[in-house]
């Protein structure tokens, strides 16, 4: 889009001069009017060609997750504007002295600056609209009421994200054909009980029209996805847990995207998961790099017992967040565990050794495979001895197992003989300690870390709307003060919002990650690159035109751009995402090429003794035609990636700030000349 853009306007640039030589001197060759018409724009061409790179370049060097998603823009970008400037300057004048038609001498200008087709249509209008505010007398007052209201439009365009009219987010979700349903069950549940439950949400999930199949997976993990290899789902390997996989019908055959039908369903997957004692998360496809969950708080502390109070604390805060779905915390519920131990005196004295109790044990609970089933079957089913799935809810059905005694006949006395069989219950061997299972014990770069994971979802209206926001953001800001008034041991709690804390030990602390620590690091560097991309377009201008103060007139009317990126964004009702900063990046070059044209213009119309109030209306009428042609060609390419889910950022971006800014670019830098430089030239 950048490319074509620029190629668009280089050529334009390089005709329309010719067009206005070919005019100036009617009986001249026009193979010999071309190479001075080209050398004319040739700087500024070039110089606007750079500045478009100059602004997009520092992109390459964004960090973290999102730098490969970016580098590959300026990149490719770069290369084919500079391609567009070589084609600009070879294959447009070659193919001008073919095809251009001679200037009729009765309409040419011999010698003189007289503007002809639009340009002089516009002359009339740049000279009403630009007279108020050159004027000697009036000029002065004139202009600082447009400068007034400019800035109020500024201010203005801010009240959208103020407002939450325009919602900033890292990435929109993508219109996916999958999506995946998590389900936890209370540890300890067989897995029996865990595929049941699947089943009744696969059956609720039938109920979907877009949903196409799904497929159910119980006590193991689904296929490793995207998601998966950050989330580590290839560990969900025990019975209390279970994936969905759930497949959509082509994009083309529904109406509603993929992350308005996930949200729609949740409410009713949440409810049999709750029913059953379970929780359920319904993880999309991330548009850009997975992160553990969209809401990720890390607590740090001294000890384990005060970690697990505060991430227990801000789990119940996460939960009565209105918003907040899919709340869940690296931690397990606290859950009493039987342990079975040998005693091993006892077992000696009956002639049993301790490997067969182990051995019986885990046949009972675990099953063992003792033969296959001769049914000439193409795969073979395997016979499991183990006990039924009904009497593994506690260990008395398994201490009611026997096991051999090697002392049978040996002489053994007293209550300590086994059976007149050989046989010794397995009660008699074994005592039983009762106590709580363990909390697993998580590590983040070598530091002990408890988890608390949320995810941030509209409501979804009959109608298939979705109302409110799913920014995690939003979400974060809204409960963050409440977080940190949180009385926990070893409180208050330190909040670390960008790195984790150097010393873990000193009290509880508190850091934010998931898709905000994505976000903040990808406008960082974003914003750092906006900052060294203006800086570099600065010294660009000020290698070309020998001044400090004619880079600030041109590169002014960026924050221009601002008035109809967000009300776009507003009017259409996106978030503002990582994409259209991308699109405000491009603008600052767009704007600064359009700014160089119209002060390149005016200084040459006022080396060839035009006054400066003339050139001003000159510059605007006679740029017109070229910063407008520009202006819909960037546009025309960014309406095709408008309806796309994610780009759609980036193309209003481009659509609203490039016709908003245009168009007051053409009133605001001339005149910023004429205010600047109007004593130098006398005016």
């Amino acid at each position: 889009i950048f490319s074509i853009g620029i190629l668009v306007d280089d050529a334009i640039v390089v005709v329309e001069n010719i067009h206005r030589h070919m005019h100036l001197y009617p009986n001249r060759k026009l193979v010999d009017l071309i190479p001075g018409a080209v050398d004319e724009v040739g700087g500024p061409t070039i110089l606007a060609t750079f500045t478009v790179i100059a602004a997009l370049l520092p992109m390459a060097f964004v960090s973290g997750l999102m730098g490969p998603y970016m580098s590959p823009i300026p990149i490719n970008a770069s290369m084919g504007m500079v391609i567009s400037l070589a084609i600009a300057f070879v294959l447009t004048p070659w193919m001008a002295q073919r095809w251009l038609q001679p200037v009729d001498a009765a309409h040419a200008g011999h010698g003189h600056e007289a503007p002809s087709g639009l340009s002089a249509k516009l002359m009339p209008l740049a000279t009403r609209v630009f007279t108020p505010f050159i004027d000697p007398v009036k000029g002065h007052a004139n202009r600082l009421k447009l400068w007034g209201g400019i800035l109020l439009l500024i201010a203005l365009s801010l009240v959208p994200p103020v407002q939450q009219w325009v919602v900033l987010k890292m990435l929109p979700f993508d219109n996916k054909s999958e999506f995946q349903v998590i389900l936890d069950m209370p540890a300890g549940t067989p897995m029996e009980t865990t595929a049941a439950v699947l089943q009744r949400m696969g059956a609720e999930l039938a109920k979907v029209p877009e949903v196409s199949d799904w497929q159910t997976y119980a006590g193991t993990a689904a296929p490793i996805n995207f998601n998966g290899l950050v989330r580590q789902y290839g560990l969900r390997q025990s019975g209390h847990m279970g994936d969905i996989q759930v497949n959509l019908v082509g994009a083309h055959d529904r109406h509603d995207q993929s992350h308005v039908i996930a949200t729609r369903v949740r409410p009713a997957l949440v409810k049999i998961a709750q029913a059953a004692g379970g929780r359920v998360k319904v993880v999309e496809v991330p548009p850009g790099p997975p992160v553990m969950a969209p809401l990720v708080a890390e607590v740090y502390g001294p000890d384990a017992a005060s970690r697990l109070a505060t991430a227990r604390a801000i789990r119940g805060v996460m939960a009565q967040q209105p918003g907040i779905v899919d709340v869940d915390s690296s931690d397990i519920a606290p859950m009493k565990e039987e342990r079975l131990v040998i005693d091993r005196t006892r077992a000696m004295k009956r002639g049993v050794a301790p490997a067969q109790i182990v051995g019986t044990l885990g046949t009972a609970l675990h099953g063992d495979d003792i033969g296959f089933l001769h049914d000439a079957s193409t795969y073979p089913v395997p016979l499991r001895l183990g006990l039924p799935v009904a009497d593994l809810q506690d260990t008395a059905a398994a201490q009611q197992l026997t096991v051999r005694s090697a002392a049978v006949g040996a002489g053994q006395a007293g209550n300590m003989a086994p059976t007149s069989d050989g046989l010794v219950p397995l009660r008699d061997l074994l005592r039983t300690e009762v106590g709580e299972v363990e909390q697993p014990i998580w590590h983040k770069d070598g530091l002990p870390v408890n988890f608390v994971f949320a995810d941030m979802a509209a409501q979804v209206d009959a109608d298939g709307q979705l109302h409110g926001t799913d920014s995690p953001l939003y979400g974060l800001f809204a409960m963050r003060s409440q977080i940190l008034g949180l009385d926990v041991p070893g409180g208050p709690i330190t909040e670390h919002a960008v790195s984790a804390p150097s010393d873990p030990y000193r009290g509880i602390q508190l850091k934010w990650d998931g898709e905000s620590q994505i976000t903040y690091e990808t406008f960082r560097d974003m914003g750092a690159a906006y900052g060294v991309g203006l800086i570099l377009i600065y010294l660009l201008v000020v290698a070309q035109f020998g001044s400090y103060r004619t880079p600030l007139v041109i590169m002014a009317p960026i924050p221009l751009t601002i008035i109809g990126v967000m009300p776009g964004h507003a009017l259409l009702g996106a978030p503002f995402t990582a994409t259209s900063m991308i699109g405000m990046i491009a603008l600052a070059g767009i704007i600064v090429r359009n700014s160089i044209l119209l002060v390149d213009f005016i200084e040459l119309q006022v080396r060839q003794g035009v006054s400066l109030g003339q050139a001003v209306i000159q510059s605007a009428a006679t740029r017109a035609q070229p910063i407008a042609l520009t202006a819909l060609a960037a546009m025309g390419g960014a309406f095709f990636i408008l309806d796309d889910p994610i780009f759609n950022g980036l193309a209003i971006s481009l659509i609203f700030g490039i016709l908003v800014s245009s168009l007051l670019t053409l009133v605001v830098i001339p005149l910023l000349y004429f205010r600047t430089y109007r004593h130098k030239y006398g005016a």
